[in-house]
């Protein structure tokens, strides 16, 4: 197993904690970023992402903790932290009043760019983001997957090799949300760093190396989303009969099943594995006895999620479900 190293490290922080009057946010918060990957925060409202992503962002103060974002100490050189980073907030921070084009060269303006650098790279993001024939048009006239995409092309005017994405495409249509996961990963593949706070599963899914769950301020769970889908049991395979003669001879073998007499279906404890499936499959064989309809469910995030913020988990018909017929 590869050990990361503090150097490795693109944010680091160990025992975070924030405090709003008696109001404790984030209560002794580790995290560890490797450069070059993305991370995402998990979490129910209120649960401290977007606190977290302020105070690593300089944008709020820890009331403790020990911080690093790119290498450098957040409480004691926060303008080394700023210049090494990029931040899209939850809510865009365009100019609806001014065109595409001159949000951009505003961007390149407050990073001190020379005039030719700050067109020639403004026309670059505008290009790489599908913008250019929106560019001269205002920003009030934008769909809001257009917004969202110029304002991350604001983000990287400075060229930032840490990026904090603080749901990023909330309230997205999901071709929007595509292109704005296809725009992540060549972020990543450049060798950025993305911190990414989202509340779609899927989104997390798909794009994260590691994910921390947050909950009451402290991190619940943390690893890849395999290692995660691994805390959780409830793995089963159903099996489904039509003719009840068959339903009765699978139940009275397979004393282990969760039998439902009215739906003549038995539910089998299992990993999800091929080695698994192939033993039901080969009892099926072996007593004569075929099944109509065979699902495989293993846990997703969804049931991670539930499992670790909150004491409610979702009943088995609303897990994901693969079938096999």
């Amino acid at each position: 197993m590869t050990t990361t190293t503090s150097r490795s490290l693109a944010i680091s922080a160990k025992g975070l904690r924030k405090a709003y009057g008696d109001k404790t946010v984030l209560d002794r918060v580790d995290l560890a970023v490797p450069a070059g990957t993305v991370f995402a925060l998990l979490g129910p409202n209120g649960a401290g992402k977007t606190t977290a992503v302020k105070i690593l962002s300089t944008l709020t103060t820890a009331d403790a903790g020990e911080l690093h974002v790119g290498g450098h100490d957040l409480a004691a050189d926060p303008q080394a932290v700023r210049a090494a980073i990029g931040v899209t907030g939850q809510f865009s921070a365009v100019d609806g009043l001014i065109t595409g084009e001159e949000n951009m060269l505003l961007m390149a303006d407050l990073h001190h760019l020379a005039k030719g650098d700050g067109r020639r790279i403004a026309a670059g993001l505008l290009e790489r983001f599908d913008l250019v024939e929106a560019a001269k048009k205002p920003v009030s006239s934008y769909s809001g997957g257009m917004k969202r995409r110029l304002d991350l092309a604001m983000t990287l005017v400075g060229n930032p090799r840490i990026i904090f994405l603080d749901e990023p495409t909330t309230g997205l249509d999901p071709r929007s949300r595509h292109n704005m996961w296809q725009i992540i990963r060549e972020l990543v593949a450049d060798g950025a760093t993305v911190f990414l706070t989202t509340q779609y599963l899927d989104e997390a899914d798909e794009l994260a190396d590691r994910i921390a769950v947050l909950n009451d301020g402290r991190i619940a769970a943390e690893g890849s989303a395999e290692e995660l889908k691994r805390l959780i049991p409830g793995g089963h395979v159903r099996l489904r009969f039509t003719a009840p003669d068959a339903y009765r001879t699978a139940a009275v073998a397979l004393r282990d099943a969760t039998r439902d007499d009215e739906a003549l279906s038995l539910q089998i404890p299992s990993d999800g594995s091929q080695r698994e499936l192939r033993a039901v499959l080969d009892w099926l064989d072996a007593a004569g006895v075929e099944a109509d309809e065979l699902t495989v469910h293993t846990p997703d995030l969804d049931d991670v999620f539930f499992a670790l913020t909150s004491s409610t988990v979702p009943s088995q018909t609303d897990k994901t479900e693969e079938t096999v017929r």
